[in-house]
């Protein structure tokens, strides 16, 4: 009885060495994590009140959006699923931080979020949807920046703190009667005149400061390569949907100037491949007094052909 006695004492004695040392490694291993953490990276997210990872020399954050109950095609489908928006940094050769990043927004969140990013000095790279038939309708809005950790962290702080907290608006319906459209006056607000077409009058702006090819054809306004507008409605209420061309150098001045003039953004991508210069289209909608609406597609207009790249030709 005394030898097997002694022989549980001694196997209690070696498992509890064995669970001391793993503890030892455990929490080793967790202060030299924490330490990989460069120390900015971690100020920034004290500052934002989230949790990271740092590795391969990236800090990403996710953004999970746990608050939404999604579906697709009618299935319930979990967060991980394809619903986690995340941003992410990593230091650049200068000593500055690269910021990228994917924001999963609903509809009524994707302006007011875009605005806080661009008023705050960050960049809206691009904004699609990744899903047919989900409930709620997302869109998926990428952002980029350049700057310290700390900067970065308070440019985008006030986009993420809109996440989960605008309220969708409830639509008033189209007044049944009203003048007419001016197309005279929203040609001369435009400076372009445009064509009508039923009860919709339609204005498209070329980009005749560009000469892009594509096998040695030249991609002109009638081959996609223009800004439009389209109006329809009343001089007192109206709806403008329309499209701009831009260059790369060219987005962020559009976005905010289409912003501030209260019209939406509805999406950002490519309608072509190897094109050079690159050129990005914008999908934008608004709703207003015609005149406003024509005066903010034309403060769209004033910020192209500005860039000193906009006479590159492509091939």
């Amino acid at each position: 009885m005394s030898h097997e006695v002694h022989d549980m004492t001694q196997s209690t004695r070696l498992s509890i060495q064995f669970l001391l040392v793993c503890s030892c490694l455990l929490v080793t291993g967790t202060l030299l994590f924490a330490q990989d953490v460069p120390a900015d990276y971690q100020e920034a997210l004290k500052s934002l009140d989230r949790k990271g990872d740092f590795k391969a020399g990236v800090l990403k954050v996710n953004i999970p959006r746990n608050d939404l109950k999604m579906t697709v095609q009618g299935i319930a489908v979990p967060t991980p699923f394809g619903f986690g928006g995340w941003f992410s940094m990593s230091k650049a050769a200068n000593g500055m931080e690269v910021m990228m990043g994917d924001l999963v927004l609903l509809q009524e969140e994707v302006n007011p979020v875009m605005s806080a990013l661009l008023d705050n000095g960050l960049e809206v790279t691009a904004l699609h949807n990744h899903f047919f038939w989900d409930e709620p309708h997302v869109y998926y809005m990428h952002i980029h920046g350049m700057g310290k950790a700390m900067e970065l962290a308070r440019e985008i702080k006030p986009a993420l703190d809109l996440i989960g907290h605008v309220k969708a608006s409830t639509p008033m319906p189209m007044a049944a009667t009203g003048t007419a459209l001016d197309s005279e006056k929203l040609a001369k607000i435009a400076g372009h005149a445009g064509e009508q077409n039923g009860a919709v009058y339609k204005i498209t702006v070329g980009r005749d400061d560009l000469t892009v090819q594509e096998h040695g054809v030249a991609i002109n306004a009638r081959m996609g390569l223009n800004t439009w507008a389209a109006f329809y409605g009343t001089q007192e209420d109206a709806v403008i949907a329309g499209d701009v061309a831009m260059l790369e150098s060219e987005v962020t001045q559009v976005l905010k100037a289409l912003r501030k003039s209260g019209l939406d953004v509805v999406a950002i991508h490519h309608h072509m491949t190897g094109d050079k210069p690159m050129i990005i289209f914008l999908h934008y909608w608004g709703r207003g007094p015609a005149e406003k609406l024509a005066n903010g597609f034309k403060a769209a207009l004033d910020e192209l052909g500005n860039s000193e790249t906009s006479h590159t030709t492509a091939h």
